[in-house]
């Protein structure tokens, strides 16, 4: 009961946590939840067109800012830690370690040995659980340090500026689309050595800012530009029309697991819901947010009624049942953006978590690409429900994977093959694969 949402892996997992309880059982938990305890609280516009730009390595020499530049402002001293005796003066209790009793002593030891060993019990399976958790972040983090860069796995699948890009599910064969700035698909079997392994379609006008394989049936790409969404069919060798907007599309996600619906974000604010089944290219309906601008939309990996909206400041999550044309209200509002969000998207497995994009430069991380990079955007791992990949303007040039925390865990890096910003990145569902992209439309696979 309460496990029936779980995939197949969390299923297996938590057998396989009520299988090992009653070893833990027989270990004195209570003493290492208090340790454990003790380590957690120590982790406290866009279509303007302009003439065509030379390549990015060029035209990120001519920018003169202090930045780029790497010069350090002048008079300016840098930050110190505060020190930390405030605190100190408050504290009554003396140094080491403290018996379990409460504020009352021993008035009544009886409770007191009833609440501890709740406490205990209730605590195994959290305890076996966060172990659990411990160990395959070390795995993922040696999985992490083997995946490596070559320069046969580089390569220039767009003419230009990397917008969008999606990976293929399959495991036997690494296939990749790279969408660009106008209107280029580029698709690589990275397995094929040869020139004969890229090939470059023009099934849109404008910038291509959203793809995705069909979940249902990966033989379906999906691909949105400005006027247009799109579905390319391989096996019958097309670009379906799926629907056309004389507003600005920006973003889209599917509504449901066979991909027949989905949600899609406009570049003036306002959002659709979009039928495939239905005979047109029209919305079924268009639903006013109170957005300026919507930048991503993506829809909850669980409860499928629910998708998250980003753009301006605003990052809001709606019910998709209860939209209608004008006055939709947020379920939820994620405060705190003080500049321009790039994106925003729920974590894989349970969609608890959402990563936001934001040009204020949260996870002191630096995000501002400027003029001529794609903005980042940060997402999640498919593999690991609480760890998350973003570009990065740090030299050397790198990809970086932070988890939920705000800890770095590992940076992608190559001296020799990696010279540029990677604005956009993939990740396999299910194998250790990176995809980042860059501004001249090449590809770089970890």
């Amino acid at each position: 009961d309460g496990y029936s949402q779980l995939s197949a892996y969390e299923r297996k997992r938590l057998k396989n946590i009520t299988e090992n309880a009653k070893f833990f059982a027989a270990l004195k938990l209570h003493e290492s939840a208090a340790r454990l305890h003790q380590i957690a609280t120590k982790r406290q516009s866009h279509v303007t067109k302009r003439a065509k730009p030379k390549k990015a390595e060029d035209e990120t020499v001519r920018r003169r800012s202090m930045r780029l530049q790497r010069v350090e402002p002048s008079g300016i001293p840098t930050l110190e830690m505060p020190a930390q005796t405030e605190a100190e003066e408050y504290l009554q209790v003396p140094a080491g370690p403290l018996p379990m009793v409460p504020e009352d002593q021993m008035e009544n030891s009886k409770l007191t040995e009833d609440l501890l060993t709740t406490w205990m019990r209730i605590s195994e399976v959290l305890l076996v659980t966060i172990t659990n958790v411990l160990v395959m972040l070390s795995r993922y983090q040696d999985s992490l340090n083997s995946m490596v860069l070559s320069e046969d796995n580089i390569k220039k699948v767009v003419k230009y500026r990397v917008c969008s890009m999606a990976i293929h599910p399959s495991e036997s064969i690494i296939f990749v689309a790279a969408g660009d700035k106008t209107g280029q698909i580029g698709l690589w079997n990275v397995n094929c050595n040869s020139e004969e392994g890229v090939h470059v379609f023009i099934p849109h006008n404008y910038l291509v800012s959203c793809m995705h394989f069909s979940p249902f049936n990966p033989a379906h790409l999906l691909s949105l530009s400005n006027e247009s969404l799109r579905c390319g069919d391989v096996t019958r060798a097309v670009f379906d029309e799926i629907c056309r907007s004389e507003e600005s599309l920006s973003s889209f996600d599917f509504l449901e697991d066979n991909a027949s619906t989905a949600i899609v974000g406009h570049w003036d604010g306002d959002v659709a819901v979009v039928d495939r089944r239905t005979p047109g290219t029209s919305s079924e309906l268009s639903a006013n947010i109170g957005f300026k601008r919507t930048r991503t939309v993506h829809v909850h990996p669980v409860k499928k009624q629910y998708f998250i909206a980003a753009g301006s400041v605003d990052v809001c999550i709606y019910d998709v049942r209860y939209l209608k044309s004008n006055g939709n209200k947020p379920v939820s509002s994620l405060k705190g953006h003080t500049k321009s969000v790039a994106s925003a998207y729920f974590s894989p497995v349970t969609g608890n978590r959402v990563v936001t994009v934001c040009a204020d430069d949260k996870l002191r991380h630096n995000s501002n690409t400027g003029r001529w990079l794609t903005r980042f955007r940060a997402i999640w791992d498919p593999k690991q429900e609480d760890c998350f990949v973003v570009g990065s303007m740090a030299r050397p040039r790198q990809i970086e994977v932070f988890q939920d925390t705000g800890k770095l865990l590992h940076s992608f890096y190559n001296l020799d093959c990696l010279s540029s910003v990677c604005s956009i990145n993939v990740v396999h569902p299910s194998k250790n694969i990176l995809v980042g992209g860059n501004s001249s439309g090449r590809l770089h696979v970890f």
